[in-house]
């Protein structure tokens, strides 16, 4: 059985659309492929966090697991990066107090004494002064930096893992498919190509077999 180019493509793309939707649908087991990409988060936090000098750190709201637990929540979600983002700088900062603002000083680079000063002000509701404000101005911009770093990394980790992902499900899908039409319909070398191309051909299949049924057409019609 002949099968024109088009078809073809048409077929391998609804092959990475139907692979990229069985990945998708591993979210419902322990949040699936969701959960790849939220360690460059976690390696984000553990540079803000200092390690719980007692017990009771562990059972504080605004401790290093509570956040953790309500930003992965916000990650299997799928909240707006943007979002994200600012829920877990908020949250950073609501735990800055005296105690916390040298380790935090430290890893943003902002000066150990006046993030004391602003911790202790914070907590007290006392106006900072110029010198402070400024302090806090870039204590806030290195914060957005180290976290938007650890946002965007992870955001690439999961695209890129649904991708090897769904590829690897379409070449599973592919050899399943030959085995049970039988190996002499088509090679399994050509199975496993048309498997790995599934994925990267499903989001532009349509559009690939439509120019290539119109360019078909247009030589078609030069050499009448």
């Amino acid at each position: 059985m002949s099968i024109s180019l088009p078809d073809a493509v048409l077929a391998i793309g609804s092959l990475g659309t139907a692979s990229f939707a069985l990945v998708d649908a591993s979210k419902a087991v322990l949040g699936g492929i969701s959960r790849w990409g939220f360690g460059h988060v976690d390696r984000v936090l553990a540079r803000l966090y200092p390690p719980a000098v007692d017990a009771k750190d562990e059972d504080n709201p605004l401790g290093l697991r509570s956040v953790r637990a309500t930003l992965f929540a916000n990650w299997l979600n799928g909240m707006a990066l943007a979002d994200q983002r600012s829920i877990a700088k908020t949250l950073v900062k609501l735990r800055l107090d005296p105690e916390n603002a040298p380790s935090l000083a430290a890893r943003t680079g902002v000066d150990r004494a006046k993030l004391v000063s602003i911790a202790a002000k914070y907590a007290t509701g006392e106006a900072l002064d110029h010198a402070e404000q400024d302090a806090a101005g870039r204590f806030d911009l290195l914060l957005t930096t180290l976290l938007e770093e650890g946002y965007q990394r992870a955001d690439q980790a999961y695209r890129n893992g649904s991708k090897i992902a769904a590829a690897a499900v379409a070449v599973v899908l592919a050899l399943l498919g030959n085995w049970a039409l039988g190996a002499d319909k088509i090679g399994w070398l050509e199975a496993f190509i048309a498997g790995l191309l599934a994925a990267p051909l499903a989001p532009v299949s349509k559009d690939l077999a439509s120019a290539l049924q119109a360019s078909v057409r247009a030589m078609q019609i030069l050499r009448r």
